[in-house]
């Protein structure tokens, strides 16, 4: 998911490329061309996207209740992996005919019970202030610092999206391995603060140490925002205590996005309100919500490995119902013959 999530920042990139080649000259043009590309991009998304596997005759994916029940039924021939194969293509043409079978939506406030949800959400708000904070005030305070022109100062500051796809994949890659989620968001919040610091002040004292700093800072910056909009997201949003309900997964997301999206706003009012007093007081402010982030990350980082579906202490999957209220097997009439003639 780190890599599919690289497009937020190639976009970035391209946007800021784009409205680059004609800022000095015809400005207006850096506002229609993007918002074409968009508009067609729209059309393309409403005509051609899939919402639901089950449409094109593909299984759903499987969440945290079927994994375990399929690791307990693995001694079972009939549930082989051509079996399951077979088994979850007849149950997805089976729903595409019957919608009626689907389950209901979680609720928004049943959404917010779910363990991690609120935690990850407003990390996510902190997480997104400082990003979007860099993407719309950077080319400005590279322009006013170093004294380049409009478009070199725009070019320049996409260096920082480039570091964030890297970052990205970085950090899908450590959560895969070590199956920690928040506390790879913590290590990485944790070394953005100090790195934010250096930034400003030293990376401006030449085009290659400013290259370098701005690939650092946008990796550990937008690898924990990436993070949280992806693989966070789907697993909370599948959740076991859902039950397989998949339904839950875009109020979730909805959730944890939009939490961040009020920081997005957030970081670039604060920006323009405090750079009069000086660039180093916005660093100061953008390097306090990095902290903030990490410190919101505290409750849930030690639980990590449990609510995300890393190993736990004990048993925590209950036995299925069938075996849970099956009862003892009657007398058959054979043995019932038999008592009564011993009798």
């Amino acid at each position: 998911m780190g890599i599919w999530n690289s497009h937020t920042s190639v976009g970035n990139i391209l946007g800021s490329l784009i409205a680059g080649v004609w800022v000095d000259e015809q400005w207006g043009l850096s506002f229609v061309v993007p918002g074409i590309i968009t508009a067609v991009m729209g059309l393309v998304t409403f005509f051609f996207f899939i919402e639901y596997p089950e449409d094109v005759d593909c299984s759903p994916p499987q969440h945290h209740g079927e994994l375990e029940e399929n690791v307990d039924n693995a001694a079972d021939p009939g549930n082989g992996p051509h079996s399951n194969r077979e088994n979850g293509l007849e149950s997805a043409v089976t729903l595409s005919k019957e919608p009626s079978a689907q389950p209901a939506a979680i609720s928004f406030f049943g959404a917010l019970w779910i363990p991690g949800v609120v935690e990850f959400s407003l990390c996510l708000l902190f997480a997104k202030l400082v990003s979007y904070t860099f993407l719309y005030w950077l080319p400005l305070y590279i322009f006013n610092v170093v004294h380049f022109s409009a478009k070199e100062s725009g070019d320049l500051s996409t260096l920082f999206d480039v570091g964030g796809i890297a970052g990205g994949i970085l950090a899908g890659l450590i959560s895969d391995y070590t199956n920690g989620r928040a506390t790879t968001c913590c290590v990485m919040l944790i070394l953005a603060a100090p790195m934010m610091f250096l930034y400003n002040y030293v990376g401006q004292s030449g085009v290659s140490v400013s290259i370098v700093m701005l690939l650092i800072c946008g990796a550990l910056v937008n690898g924990p925002y990436a993070l949280i909009t992806t693989a966070v997201s789907a697993d909370l949003g599948t959740h076991k205590s859902l039950r397989g309900n998949a339904k839950a997964l875009s109020t979730v997301t909805a959730i944890i996005d939009g939490t961040g999206s009020i920081g997005a706003a957030l970081g670039p009012l604060l920006a323009g309100l405090i750079s009069p007093t000086g660039w180093n007081n916005v660093f100061y402010m953008l390097i306090t919500a990095d902290i903030l982030a990490c410190l919101v990350q505290r409750n849930v980082r030690t639980r990590s490995q449990q609510k995300l579906g890393g190993p736990s202490p004990g048993p925590t999957v209950p036995p299925p119902p069938q075996m849970a209220e099956a009862k003892p097997p009657g007398p058959t009439p054979a043995s019932a013959a038999h008592e009564a003639s011993t009798g």
